[in-house]
C-alpha cells in the first residue's frame, strides 16, 4: 500500500510535517518494503489553495493513504474526492509513523478537521504549535497522549532557553 507523509526532510528519520499542503516534502513509502520516494513540494510558498494541489499531486502519484499533522478542508475534501484516506494528528519520525500505522495504532480522520497551519499572522508556529490534546483522532490513547506530553516538554524546554538568552541579553 503507498502512504504519503507530509515531511519535514527528505528521508524517512525527517518529522513529521504538521502541515499538509506547505510541508516541504511528502515522502511516499510503500508500506510493505518500506522502499520511498520523495517529492519537493512545489505549492508550499504559494499564496493560496496549496492544500487541495497538495491533495492532487497526491492522488497523481497513486497514493492510498495520506499521514499528517493536520489537514484543511479543502485538503480534506480533495483527498476523499480521490478516494484517498486521510490520518491527523501524526507526529514523530516517518519511518515510526508509518509502523504505528502497521500496527494499527493510528486511524483515519471521520469527520472534521482541526484549524489549519496557513500564511496568516501566526504563520502555524504559535505556541501551540499544532499538538493539543483535545480534538485528534485517538485522543484517549495512552501511547498518543505521551507523545503530546513529550513534544510538549520539548516544545517548552526551548521557549525557557530562549527566556534565558533574551534575560542574558538585557
Amino acid at each position: 500500500m503507498k502512504i504519503a507523509v507530509s515531511a519535514t526532510g527528505p528521508s524517512l528519520d525527517a518529522e513529521v510535517d504538521p502541515r499538509l499542503g506547505r510541508a516541504p516534502y511528502f515522502i511516499f513509502v510503500e508500506s510493505e518494503s518500506m522502499a520511498f520516494n520523495v517529492l519537493e513540494n512545489p505549492f508550499m510558498n504559494q499564496l493560496s489553495g496549496v492544500g487541495p494541489q497538495a491533495a492532487q499531486l497526491i492522488a497523481q502519484n497513486g497514493a492510498q493513504i495520506v499521514i499528517t499533522g493536520n489537514v484543511g478542508p479543502r485538503a480534506q475534501q480533495a483527498l476523499m474526492a480521490a478516494g484517498i484516506k486521510v490520518i491527523t494528528g501524526a507526529n514523530g519520525k516517518i519511518k515510526d509513523v508509518i509502523e504505528q500505522y502497521k500496527q494499527g495504532r493510528l486511524s483515519t480522520l471521520s469527520q472534521g478537521v482541526q484549524p489549519t497551519f496557513g500564511m496568516g499572522m501566526g504563520r502555524g508556529m504559535g505556541m501551540g504549535r499544532g499538538i493539543g490534546i483535545g480534538g485528534y483522532i485517538g485522543s484517549s490513547d495512552l501511547t498518543e497522549l505521551k507523545q503530546k506530553l513529550d513534544k510538549m516538554s520539548d516544545i517548552l524546554k526551548d521557549i525557557m532557553k530562549r527566556l534565558d538568552a533574551l534575560e542574558g541579553k538585557k
